[in-house]
């Protein structure tokens, strides 16, 4: 399987521009072989807008889900982005997985939104999602998400090996990728894909250095702080030391009790 990252500026606010790098995004990688892009959170409409997320979300199965269909059909490439979802009067940050075929795999609501902006917007989800990819079996979370060790094992022991993760991650929180990242991949035996933006989105200035870890918590794939479109091919794991791959999940015991000796 050919899995591609997407880097780039936020869109801003504006969905047409959004739409524009997206489909133009899925037919290189498509051309390039890649079954799958990953683009950033909140792509639509943007991250930082907190002002056009209440007037610009939308529902499932509305014009913005039924253009992201048509897009991967039409490139024959799968895609996976977050955006802002609307339900009744609720708004979540939330992301799809569309295969080829233009058929919506999963659909997940952040779980763990991330400071005052995200958190006066929208409101938390509450479930996990899995989804077939390939033959492989992959797991959704967004951004702060993928940062609770919580999270990534119990998608572990749901069955995921593969962890799509769109993200939003500022310049300054470098720690997710040198730290956290390679630990949540090599704690839980997973590949995690974590798609950022770079650039600003008004005041707010984004990192950029998408990654893709593997299960040994090594980069198989890592971006700079400019636009870029990674792509790799995730077969291609057979210079993994299997000394390297933790057995934390198999010899994990629990204490039976506890004892204060102060």
């Amino acid at each position: 399987m050919k899995l591609a990252l997407y880097q780039g500026p936020s869109p801003a606010g504006d969905p047409d521009a959004a739409f524009t790098a997206i489909e133009g995004k899925l037919l290189v990688s498509a051309a390039a072989g890649a079954d799958m892009v990953v683009f950033p959170e909140l792509f639509l409409p943007g991250y930082n807008q907190p002002q056009l997320h209440a007037s610009l979300a939308q529902p499932q199965g509305g014009p913005w889900a039924a253009r992201l269909s048509a897009l991967a059909k039409s490139a024959n490439c799968g895609l996976t982005i977050g955006w802002a979802e609307r339900e009744g009067k609720h708004l979540y940050n939330s992301a799809s997985v569309f295969d080829a075929r233009g058929q919506r795999l999963a659909h997940y609501r952040k779980l763990q939104l991330y400071g005052e902006m995200e958190r006066s917007v929208f409101v938390p989800g509450s479930d996990y999602v899995l989804f077939q990819l390939g033959g492989v079996r992959g797991g959704l979370l967004i951004c702060y998400d993928v940062e609770f060790a919580q999270h990534c094992r119990a998608l572990r022991e749901l069955g995921a090996e593969l962890l799509l993760v769109p993200t939003a991650n500022p310049s300054g929180f470098e720690h997710v990728q040198d730290i956290l990242l390679p630990a949540r991949a090599l704690e839980t035996n997973m590949t995690i894909a974590y798609a950022n933006y770079c650039g600003q989105d008004g005041e707010l200035s984004f990192g950029g250095r998408s990654l893709l870890v593997g299960p040994d918590g090594n980069d198989l794939a890592s971006a700079g702080h400019s636009e870029t479109l990674l792509i790799t091919d995730l077969n291609d794991n057979s210079d993994i030391d299997p000394l390297r791959v933790s057995a934390q999940l198999k010899d994990f015991r629990e204490a039976s009790g506890t004892h204060d000796q102060l």
